[in-house]
């Protein structure tokens, strides 16, 4: 089977590579030359475990090719993939003009039947919107050449996306004839072995699917994180009311970690663009206008802390951080709580060193030299009057904390993430605060 991947972002690469190790011929298309020719080097423009083996193997084996060139491919190919990046516009809303150049692309040059799949997070309406725009091309070309269009979102998760695509919770596709629905089924044929399930859905119910769910996830977060603030007022301990409410059946204990706030390239982007649909329909969503505003106000919370610690003294403090990206296993760090803090404390008048293990080179493209990036997290610490933990990576976890107390200028840990323990800090001579 032969298809076609437009965008070689996170989703688009990743699922180039995992279709290709299924031995699927894949073309990924971009039109970012650079890029391209670094991937036919192998060279991975992110970081995400277990990627660059998989693109290297099936670039050798043929099976997965890079071309800006999207016109070579339309008649060569039984399904194109519109994975291109759909940002955030000023007001909220998703930019789509890379969907509809895609679209525009597709309907000058398309010759015989294809398969046209949104992979790319868009509002409702979005593949109504592109079979409309490639009609009105093969009209313009006096052509009636049948194509279908079809949804397929994707619910991959950084850090562990090569393995949520071969082996998915499930896999939504929306279409609206039988044809596209048995080329779906044999895309996906070499994934169903381990018996997941595909979940079949008109067009419209697919595209808000991907929406509701990560919607559903933040808010999870922003309600822990409400649950968090209020028991440090109360006296309750949030670790122990998480664990208490997660054993309910009815609730899970996925997404109650309380923390300093989500970020990425999904939720933040997702939940704006919700907002902004309901907006432009006519409905208020009160819910996530809350989460918004709880997760905006929890990404300050961290500085808040410090400067309590410090009685609002903080000119000329050291403060370490450790965690960069917006989550572990990632060198992303859009939206990350981490910017938040920095960008206080850098206002407050303090130094600040930094450490990641991943993203120190985005933090140096996105800060420059006004924070210290450290060689390690040791180095991150020396001489800070306070260090605080950001992403909860697993070296993070049992540092040498003789060695910190020593090299560190005062014993001051802010834990944003809670995976130290409070007794076990004062132990080892550290004044300690967390969510």
């Amino acid at each position: 089977m032969d298809i076609a991947i437009v965008g070689t972002g996170y989703v688009g690469l990743v699922t180039g590579a995992c279709f290709s190790e299924m031995g699927i011929n894949v073309i990924c298309v971009d039109i970012d030359s650079q890029k391209i020719e670094n991937l036919k080097q192998g060279i991975i423009p992110i970081y995400e475990p277990g990627l660059e083996e998989l693109v290297k193997r099936n670039s050798k084996a043929g099976r997965l090719e890079f071309t800006t060139d999207l016109v070579s491919c339309i008649d060569k190919v039984e399904v194109i993939f519109s994975a291109v990046g759909t940002p955030p516009d000023d007001d909220g809303s998703a930019d789509l003009r890379f969907v509809w150049e895609v679209a525009h692309t597709i309907g000058q040059h398309l010759n015989k039947y294809v398969l046209v799949v949104t992979k790319s997070t868009v509002p409702v309406g979005t593949a109504r919107q592109v079979k409309a725009i490639i009609n009105e091309e093969l009209t313009k070309r006096n052509l009636d050449i049948p194509f279908d269009v079809a949804s397929n979102p994707e619910f991959l998760k950084e850090g562990t996306a090569v393995k949520d695509f071969m082996g998915p919770d499930r896999v939504v596709v929306g279409v609206e004839s039988e044809e596209a629905k048995e080329l779906m089924d044999r895309l996906y044929k070499p994934f169903t072995l381990n018996n997941y399930r595909m979940i079949y859905t008109d067009i419209p119910s697919a595209e808000m699917i991907k929406y509701a769910a990560n919607a559903m996830l933040a808010t999870r977060i922003s309600f822990m994180n409400d649950i968090a603030n209020l028991c440090q007022l109360v006296g309750a301990d949030v670790n122990m009311v998480r664990r208490g409410i997660g054993t309910d059946s009815r609730i899970g204990s996925k997404f109650l970690y309380p923390g300093c706030g989500y970020g990425g390239s999904c939720f933040p982007k997702d939940i704006k663009a919700l907002i902004k649909l309901a907006s432009n329909n006519g409905y208020d969503m009160q819910v996530l206008q809350a989460v918004e505003t709880v997760n905006e106000k929890q990404k300050a919370i961290l500085f808040q802390k410090i400067h309590t610690l410090f009685a609002g003294d903080l000119k000329g403090k050291t403060i370490a951080v450790w965690g960069l990206a917006f989550k572990p296993e990632t060198d992303d760090m859009r939206e990350a709580p981490a910017l938040i803090l920095i960008h206080l404390l850098l206002q407050a008048g303090c130094a600040v060193r930094v450490y990641d293990p991943v993203a120190m080179e985005e933090s140096k493209r996105r800060l420059g030299n006004r924070v210290f990036h450290a060689q390690d997290m040791y180095d991150a610490a020396l001489d800070a009057d306070a260090l605080c933990l950001i992403t909860e990576w697993k070296e993070f976890r049992l540092p040498a904390w003789g060695v910190l107390r020593k090299t560190m200028k005062t014993p001051i840990i802010v834990d944003g993430r809670n995976i130290y323990e409070k007794k076990e800090m004062e132990n080892y001579g550290f004044t300690y605060d967390c969510i």
